[in-house]
């Protein structure tokens, strides 16, 4: 915001001297009917189609229409404007709702078993009355006229960050009172000056650095308060709130006034995603805690019935829950900040085969030590008492089978770049853990994974990138690089997340979450770890789920895991739970869906 403020001043330096000069001869307009509903040309239940949206003023509603279908979404606020967008991220189309109070409501419109839908994805506010909204789908942005305020301009992705930024605003800019309208034309950004009756111009190729300002003649009068604005055609259309009507003029008679090129009006293309776009298929019971919760999520697959295999998540305010297949909340453990899970099957506890879970817990500052129970698929305590790490913030957490001689470890990291390698051993019923081996990174790590076949190590170095240890007690310290923020354009710290898909034979793939760009990249398991793409979760209209940002840890499995998921899955942290707003949760998608995509093997 200071850098905002600092521009600004400049802007208000440049309005100082304007207003010394003499005021141009306003442009002529002609009377035009009222403009047609906001349209945009987007993706629907698969097809490109043409989506209408209005609002319905008489019974508060927002009104969307696509290929002969209508849906009807009324409002909790009383609704000024209406714009849509295409999203960058899915192609998919939004629809915003601005409103009296300073509401901004988005929503996406899909179709379901009974038509067109209208669903709920975030809301975002001003301080006061918001009256209009324009997108553009090339770049992603929204802008909203504030209409005390000025201009602000949205990230309109759904999964982005919500921080708005002021573009123009009176007494730091060039405005000089009540906003009421916004409109795009190519690099153009347009703003109603209201309270003097004059067009503002901002070019948004040069940081919406201010073009100038035009005012208008209402057929033989100066029009007194320009209101909304609409582009139709080239022309730019105008309310005339003094006379409530809609004028119209040229782009070319603004630019020819302003003595400037009219633009290109299709705008400045933001380059297309790199990355495949892959639809959410299922999304878990919310997390209870509030804030940054969920974190960490673990594959287990039963025994016996794929269908009943299980994902295991952590809660970083509360502790942690299983969930089964469809998302469906089975148990929650309130056992403190637990960060980080793993797991291994097949552990030998007095006398059988157990599933053994590990998890880092920041509260105690401990390792939790659970058995997950394949009859009653629940979690149960079976650690030797309290295990404390000696870790001032045991964080990242990771298990390793030893191929050597079967033994099973736990790796724990903390956030100043320590990790330590713990053994873990049957007491009886119970199991403890004894520390082997300590070793560290220079910055914070979090995301590991230990590769059973290989004897791997890999760590997540947050703003560095992936190393690779040897993962047995006697390995040292040496390691090599895999993947490497500043080698790879693709990988954006910080990175988190790391999970394995195993094809059997010691081959298989790395999957490493990308926070930065809110993708996974993902690598091959042996050789020199080459760089195979990188997808990106995105919103599932038609089941009404959103897609995935800001991913902390995430989970691969190569298994059958049920329906749906016959080659294995895919389960990740989102950090904005949208559609609606929501505490955070874990998205799952198919293996099936990343292979076609990025033209990979499954089993």
């Amino acid at each position: 915001m200071r850098a905002i403020l600092m521009a600004t001043a400049a802007w208000a330096a440049a309005g100082a001297l304007q207003a010394q000069e003499a005021v141009p001869a306003p442009l002529p307009t002609m009377a035009v009917e009222e403009p047609p509903a906001a349209r945009i040309v987007a993706r629907v239940a698969g097809a490109v189609v043409e989506v209408i949206a209005r609002l319905d003023t008489a019974a508060n509603a927002l009104v969307v229409a696509s290929g002969g279908a209508e849906a009807r979404r009324p409002l909790s606020f009383a609704g000024e404007g209406v714009c849509l967008i295409a999203g960058a991220r899915d192609g998919l189309p939004y629809a915003f709702v601005v409103g009296d109070g300073g509401e901004i409501a988005q929503f996406l419109v899909g179709r379901g078993r009974g038509g067109l839908t209208v669903a709920p994805v975030r809301r975002l506010h001003v301080p006061t009355t918001a009256t209009q909204c324009v997108a553009d789908s090339a770049t992603g942005d929204l802008y909203v006229a504030e209409e005390a305020v000025g201009v602000w301009r949205f990230n309109a992705d759904a999964e982005a960050d919500a921080a708005p930024e002021v573009i123009d605003a009176p007494r730091l800019g060039q405005l000089n009172g009540e906003t009421k309208g916004v409109a795009l034309h190519g690099p153009w950004l347009i703003a109603s000056d209201s309270s003097v009756g004059a067009l503002t111009v901002y070019d948004r190729r040069r940081d919406h650095a201010f073009v100038g300002r035009v005012f208008l003649d209402g057929q033989g009068a100066t029009i007194e308060e320009t209101g909304s604005l609409a582009v139709v055609d080239g022309r730019l259309l105008v309310q005339d709130d003094a006379a409530d009507v809609w004028r119209s003029l040229t782009m070319t008679a603004i630019a020819a006034a302003l003595r400037v090129e009219a633009g290109d009006p299709v705008g400045p293309a933001a380059p297309p995603s790199p990355f495949a776009a892959l639809p959410a298929m299922v999304e878990t019971t919310p997390m209870p805690s509030f804030g940054d919760a969920a974190d960490d999520p673990a594959i287990w697959v039963h025994p016996t019935d794929p269908a009943a295999s299980l994902v295991v998540g952590t809660d970083k305010r509360g502790g942690l829950a299983v969930y089964d297949m469809t998302g469906r909340q089975l148990q929650y453990l309130a056992v403190g900040r637990v960060n980080n899970v793993d797991l291994r099957s097949g552990f030998r506890l007095a006398g059988q085969e157990i599933s053994l879970v590990a998890a880092s817990n920041r509260t105690d500052r401990s390792l939790g030590l659970y058995r997950l129970d394949p009859a009653t698929r629940q979690l149960s305590d079976i650690a030797a008492g309290l295990q404390p790490t000696g870790l001032d913030d045991p964080y990242g957490l990771c298990l390793y089978r030893s191929p050597r001689d079967g033994s099973t470890y736990a790796f724990i990291n903390d956030s100043d770049g320590r990790m330590r390698q713990w053994r873990l051993i049957e007491t009886g019923d119970r199991v403890r853990a004894e520390r082997v081996r300590d070793f560290a990174l220079a910055t914070q790590p979090e995301g590991c994974l230990a590769d059973d076949v290989h004897g791997w190590l890999y760590v997540g170095e947050e703003d560095v990138g992936v190393w690779r240890f040897g993962a047995e007690p006697d390995a040292g310290e040496v390691r090599t690089p895999v993947a490497m923020v500043a080698g790879n354009p693709a990988l954006k710290d910080d990175v988190e997340g790391i999970a394995l898909y195993d094809l059997g034979g010691g081959e298989g793939y790395l999957v490493v979450s990308s926070q930065g760009n809110d993708s996974y990249a993902v690598f091959e398991r042996i050789g020199d770890n080459r760089y195979l793409g990188s997808f990106a979760v995105v919103a599932n209209a038609e089941l009404g789920i959103d897609g995935a940002s800001e991913t902390d840890g995430l989970d691969v499995s190569s298994a059958n895991l049920g329906p749906g998921f016959e080659a294995g899955a895919v389960v990740v942290q989102d950090g904005r739970n949208v559609l609606p707003d929501e505490t955070q949760d874990f998205k799952y998608l198919p293996w099936s869906a990343v292979a076609a995509a990025l033209g990979l093997r499954g089993r």
